[in-house]
């Protein structure tokens, strides 16, 4: 996941935040919005999809 959006973003990516914790949870936030939390939906984002949820909350 952090992967694919550091493929698509490179460099740009200063506004993306992953939040890692502890047993595989994490967050993904744009702007200081949270658009993905692993704890919160109980299971891994689907390929494409954090990538789908940054475009999003970027406009």
């Amino acid at each position: 996941m952090a992967g694919e959006l550091v493929s698509r973003y490179g460099t740009a990516i200063k506004e993306i935040v992953l939040v890692p914790s502890g047993g595989g949870i994490f967050t993904v936030e744009v702007d200081g919005r949270q658009v993905f939390s692993k704890k919160e939906v109980g299971r891994f984002p689907e390929e494409g999809e954090t990538v789908r949820l940054v475009e999003e909350a970027r406009g």
